[in-house]
């Protein structure tokens, strides 16, 4: 059922945060340090743990997917939000980061951007074409 998918992302979800706020007390953080990903990596784990052992029907997967489709980008857009808030607090060497991080992204792009050419078609290239791939025409007037 998708109502299953639902619960197992909401439970996920709770032990997350449990564990962020727990993560960030014991740093010295009056905050949440890594709670939505901690859940979304439970998430993957006991979502694949179930789906191994055969327990997660597709529709209880499409419970899950309808919310990765809608939460997960709020709570990441939210999270990135109170990121730029505490960047402004933070002062000049946090904007600075940020803009340095932003910069070194996009001049990274063109690297990982670019085509590389397929292995098979390399290999294609560099054999020469056998005999039984020559084409034979034969003329036949009588």
């Amino acid at each position: 059922m998708v109502i299953y998918g639902v619960a197992l992302l909401a439970g996920c979800m709770l032990a997350g945060l449990v564990a962020g706020d727990l993560l960030g007390t014991l740093l010295g953080v009056s905050s949440n340090v890594g709670g939505v990903g901690i859940s979304m990596l439970l998430l993957i784990f006991v979502g694949g743990y179930l789906k191994d052992k055969g327990k997660m029907p597709a529709s209880t997967e499409s419970g899950i997917q309808f919310w990765n489709a809608m939460y997960i980008p709020i709570v990441v857009a939210m999270a990135a939000s109170q990121n730029v808030v505490a960047a402004f607090d933070g002062g000049m060497i946090a904007l600075l980061a940020g803009l340095l991080s932003v910069v070194a992204g996009f001049a990274l792009v063109p690297l990982f951007g670019r085509e590389r050419p397929i292995r098979e078609e390399r290999e294609a290239e560099e054999t020469p074409p056998s005999a039984s791939a020559t084409l034979t025409i034969t003329n036949n007037t009588h």
